[in-house]
């Protein structure tokens, strides 16, 4: 007995998309049309906005944590193989639950939606900003050299001292943020955790030290000859002949 061959789609009306389509228009998503479009096409669209949702912070639209966490892996790994630098930034606004008692949550989310903005035109496009909880983010710069870092660190906390926010009321306020900041250890297999630390020690630093300023922790430029990378990696990821 022959059973009938499957369709080569199935009609997405069939299918309970509304929450899903839901979620993306409040997002701002193109919605694929589910009619008109190719079965397909809708639905890989639809799973391509849902995993983008799924990486991003819903109040900002930055990097969430679990995105920011495969990032910061991914770049540590990187560091250890290639030997280039890579900084790490923890900014944490200041006094931020001032202006959620004096000027309401509402004035709250929109100072955290502004500094993540602001943080967000201060980076190149191979940066990543993320906001990590409540009022506090991170930076992750690659091929950001040491003797830049704390030029980069401050031009960072001026942004967002120098402009102000304005609320829902009308009223115009300034905040300032403190900024901990940590180099991945060059040729060393570290983890995102422990890079993490390090950067979050040195905001601790810069909070107890009357906020509104950068520390950077000091960062050893290591030099490693070929002969102790063969030794580190294998010879044939650095013998240029067998490229």
């Amino acid at each position: 007995m022959q059973t009938a061959a499957p369709t080569d789609a199935v009609r997405l009306t069939e299918l309970k998309l509304e929450q899903a389509l839901s979620l993306l228009q409040q997002a701002g998503y193109p919605l694929p049309s589910l009619v008109e479009a190719p079965a397909t096409t809708a639905l890989q669209a639809i799973i391509d906005g849902l995993c983008d949702l799924s990486l991003r912070d819903a109040l900002t639209g930055l990097a969430n944590r679990r995105h920011f966490r495969a990032v910061l892996e991914r770049e540590i790994d990187r560091v250890a193989r290639t030997g280039e630098s890579a900084l790490l930034l923890v900014v944490d606004i200041d006094h931020f639950k001032h202006v959620n008692d004096t000027h309401g949550h509402a004035a709250g989310d929109l100072v955290i939606q502004a500094v993540g903005q602001r943080l967000a035109e201060c980076v190149r496009p191979m940066d990543t900003v993320a906001r990590f909880g409540g009022e506090e983010f991170a930076m992750v710069l690659p091929n950001c050299h040491p003797a830049y870092g704390e030029a980069v660190a401050e031009r960072i906390r001026r942004t967002i001292e120098g402009r102000a926010i304005r609320l829902p009321s009308g009223q115009d306020i300034h905040v300032t943020v403190s900024i901990g900041g940590a180099f991945a250890p060059q040729w060393v297999r570290s983890s995102a955790a422990l890079w993490t630390e390090r950067a979050d020690l040195q905001l601790y630093c810069a909070k107890t030290e009357g906020r509104n300023r950068v520390c950077l922790e000091q960062s050893v430029v290591s030099s490693v000859s070929n002969e102790e990378k063969s030794l580190l990696f294998g010879v044939t990821a650095w013998d240029d002949s067998l490229e």
